[in-house]
């Protein structure tokens, strides 16, 4: 048994060392070093600790979805989960997506957690997440309206709101659809002429938003605090943001800082790895609107690219360690 495993585990390792490989490949090792060389040991240390917090929160929700269910579930290995779910979509292209499938087989392989449960609360997750982050990118967007980075006149600001508005509400009314036994994705893809209703993957679809729709009707309270746990996350990531900011001596006021974030949020968005080319050129333009010079917009992506690669780093081994037992 064992020696059937190692074909499988051999194959993860090099599947995941390869991605490893060439992230690092395209990375401008040197500015990063060059960059951290700039800061105090305890500024280095201070961005740690935020980030290690953000982590343990994001970690906490999908804990708190799935210990809802099943009370036994310890904490500190879904932070290991947490951290190889995000180096295999930083490393990969996508907007920031892709990892999910292994939060599926972690609670499945190692917890007994069945498959479609497992599946449901993955659901949770990234529908509380979007929820979260789609205010956040809302903040963000009224701040970059009010700071002019993006002139009234050069859009069509009604249409903007209104399809802002839209975004913002979408995660709220699937929950309020969930919790009155309405799946809408199920009954959009049973609609469809095209799609073969009784393949496996069409079932666990529908058996998981049924799942996740029970969900929201017995769990009220732990959604209530996987929405507060989020928001204290999203605390976390624009304090970090704030420290890096003030830390290379950018000086920029809090409607900005918001402004920036939300760009460089967006630029995490594009199907590319880790928002390449995308996340520096955000920076350089939000920050360059603001009178910063592009030196100190790419310290800045710099710095972010330090910390993304030894999270995504951490999580590629520690993926290639438990996918491989």
């Amino acid at each position: 048994m064992i020696k059937q495993k190692w074909p499988i585990r051999t194959i993860w390792i090099l599947i995941l060392a390869a991605l490893l490989y060439f992230a690092l490949r395209n990375a401008p090792l040197i500015d990063i070093w060059n960059t951290l060389g700039q800061l105090s040991v305890q500024q280095i240390a201070s961005i740690l600790v935020i980030n290690a917090l953000v982590i343990a929160l994001m970690t906490a929700r999908w804990w708190v979805i799935v210990r809802a269910d099943n009370p036994s579930m310890p904490f500190f290995p879904m932070v290991g989960y947490r951290l190889s779910v995000f180096g295999l979509s930083y490393f990969t292209p996508g907007p920031q997506v892709g990892g999910e499938p292994l939060q599926v087989i972690y609670l499945q392989k190692n917890h007994n957690v069945s498959f479609a449960r497992a599946t449901s609360a993955v659901i949770m997750d990234k529908l509380l997440e979007f929820l979260v982050n789609f205010i956040l990118i809302g903040i963000g967007v009224w701040a970059i309206i009010r700071v002019g980075l993006v002139a009234e006149n050069d859009i069509r600001l009604s249409l903007s709101l209104t399809a802002l508005a839209f975004l913002l509400i979408t995660p709220i009314i699937y929950i309020f659809l969930l919790y009155y036994k309405i799946d809408p994705l199920s009954k959009i893809l049973l609609l469809q002429p095209f799609i073969q209703k009784s393949s496996k993957s069409i079932r666990l679809i529908i058996v998981s938003e049924r799942m996740a729709s029970a969900f929201c009707r017995r769990h009220l309270r732990a959604i209530s605090l996987a929405i507060g746990v989020s928001v204290l996350s999203i605390l976390g990531i624009v304090i970090e943001y704030y420290l890096m900011v003030s830390f290379l001596g950018i000086q920029i006021n809090a409607l900005q800082i918001f402004a920036a974030l939300t760009a460089m949020q967006v630029a995490f968005l594009m199907p590319l790895p880790g928002g390449l080319g995308a996340l520096e050129a955000s920076q350089v333009f939000s920050l360059g609107a603001f009178g910063q010079p592009a030196s100190a917009a790419i310290s800045l992506t710099l710095l972010m690219r330090a910390r993304d690669i030894l999270n995504g780093g951490v999580g590629l081994l520690l993926a290639s360690r438990k996918l491989g037992r």
